[in-house]
């Protein structure tokens, strides 16, 4: 008999961070994609439900491993309720959420569930090491290891490098020698470098002989995967431009300085650069509260060497 895996992860929260919202997480969503390999290791035959939210759907669909999405409307929680599955993954900590986890059919559950005192969520037994990270999150750990690892092991399952799976296939050849994906989503404006910044980047890397193209495609997920494969090199803050470029398996450049790099696996494919002047690195704060901001210590001539290092043929 087929094992049926229901698996939410709509987009709403940061897995393994502390807060809870509506705003959809499309790079959360996509760095979630490397459990479908650790899960079918383990069940080949797993028919596996992934429910996203509609904003992020665009990044499931054809991935291979993937059953059926199912798009979350006010309806589908009726039709989940009256289904069987074998296990259900939460991954999501809005209330509501947790509470349509807690009643669907199902033998085993991970993740997060509704805890009914407190009208909050909680984790269940093969969960707990959810909640211990993100309570442990505030206090900076170099040995921390990668978001893709913590989480499939969180799960019982085996990490092996399991890479991102991307369903938009891209279009166009490169045509760039780095892409400046300077744009951060509004949960994490503290994310992003000033523009004076990024402008005196991209005029030295005019300087120096290579081509430069500026991000595109916001407003559409096709058109911003296009974009990326165009460019050798995407020099990105910590955003959904750098999770598709290694999707892509594009050479990277990361830029750090609130959020925990550790989190980042690069799969050998870059570099990070980060902040180290500010004690109180990383902040996990979505907005600066100091007056030199911890972005502007990455300096220009840090850049260029690292891009011009992943520029070079057989870069590691």
């Amino acid at each position: 008999m087929i094992m049926k895996i229901l698996l939410i992860k709509l987009g709403y929260s940061e897995t393994l961070d502390p807060e809870v919202g509506k705003v959809t997480s499309l790079g959360d969503v996509l760095r979630t994609t490397p459990l479908l390999d650790a899960l079918k290791k383990v069940n080949p035959e797993a028919e596996i439900t992934w429910v996203v939210d509609e904003v992020a759907a665009p990044l499931l669909v054809n991935i291979p491993l993937i059953d059926r999405i199912i798009v979350l409307d006010p309806f589908v929680p009726f039709q989940l309720m009256r289904e069987k599955f074998d296990t259900v993954i939460n991954l999501e900590k809005h209330p509501g959420v947790c509470a349509l986890a807690d009643m669907v059919d199902a033998w085993a559950r991970y993740g997060f569930r509704f805890d009914a005192t407190t009208g909050q969520y909680q984790a269940y037994e093969k969960g707990q090491g959810f909640l211990e990270y993100i309570r442990d999150k505030s206090h900076p750990d170099p040995e921390r290891r990668p978001w893709q690892q913590n989480l499939i092991e969180m799960l019982g399952l085996e990490w092996k490098q399991q890479p991102y799976l991307l369903g938009i296939k891209p279009h166009g050849e490169v045509r760039f020698d780095v892409g400046l994906n300077h744009m951060v989503g509004s949960k994490w404006p503290n994310k992003r470098m000033s523009d004076g910044h990024w402008q005196s980047i991209a005029e030295a890397m005019e300087e120096a002989g290579l081509s430069v193209s500026w991000q595109q495609g916001l407003e559409n997920l096709q058109e911003y995967t296009d974009w990326i494969s165009s460019c050798r090199v995407i020099l990105s803050q910590d955003s959904l431009g750098l999770h598709l470029a290694l999707a892509l398996n594009k050479r990277v450049v990361g830029l750090f300085g609130p959020t925990d790099a550790t989190e980042i696996y690069l799969y050998g494919l870059g570099e990070i650069l980060r902040s180290e002047s500010c004690p109180y690195m990383p902040c996990g704060i979505p907005s600066c509260h100091f007056e030199s901001h911890c972005m502007s210590d990455i300096s220009l001539s840090q850049v260029m060497t690292a891009i011009k290092r992943q520029l070079q043929p057989g870069a590691e």
